[in-house]
């Protein structure tokens, strides 16, 4: 029922799907950008539906609670504690690595407000798993959603950064000024 009226919301709203995802591309890490408004997670969702795709997403752990624990658990939601040390990009490596097919979206942001620096997890899951990062956007300017370059990254940090800031430049946030393409950093 959810589903349902988050898709109507969606097409009154004149939102559509952009590119779609490679059909034969098994295991990735998209990167959920920009994120800067909850209508993101709104958008995205239904635009995953839409491409017919099975998608993991990171998330507060503090989102998993009733009532809405099962809309984020049945959407693909893995909780994140984000308070101390927990090993997480090992356990996302090991996690994909250990799976036939992975879709495993990260807003590299980390949260909604303005940041002066990423997150960089997704860029050492990605090395670590030898997983492509897929530049997944959603659009306010064309009430677009969909995916970019399947890219490997190369390990010189900011020939990678420069190509994922070079992707984004043309994408409009919900709130601009929420998104830094400088904050793509991964030095």
């Amino acid at each position: 029922m959810v589903l349902f009226l988050f898709k109507l919301y969606y097409r009154l709203k004149g939102w559509k799907i952009g590119t779609p995802l490679p059909s034969d591309l098994k295991k990735c890490i998209v990167l959920a950008a920009p994120h800067t408004s909850n209508w993101d997670f709104v958008y995205g969702i239904v635009s995953v539906h839409l491409f017919k795709l099975k998608i993991n997403y990171l998330a507060k752990r503090e989102l998993f609670v009733w009532p809405i624990k099962n809309i984020f658990l049945q959407s693909g939601g893995i909780p994140v504690e984000r308070k101390g040390h927990h090993h997480l990009v090992e356990n996302m490596i090991e996690l994909i690595k250990s799976r036939d097919s992975i879709i495993l979206a990260i807003p590299p942001e980390g949260t909604r407000k303005a940041v002066k620096k990423c997150k960089t997890g997704f860029y050492h899951m990605a090395i670590g798993a030898n997983v492509p990062v897929v530049l997944g956007y959603i659009d306010y300017k064309t009430r677009t959603a969909g995916f970019g370059p399947a890219l490997f990254m190369s390990g010189d940090k900011e020939k990678d950064a420069k190509l994922i800031r070079s992707f984004y430049e043309k994408i409009q946030a919900k709130y601009p000024e929420n998104f830094n393409l400088d904050a793509i950093n991964l030095t």
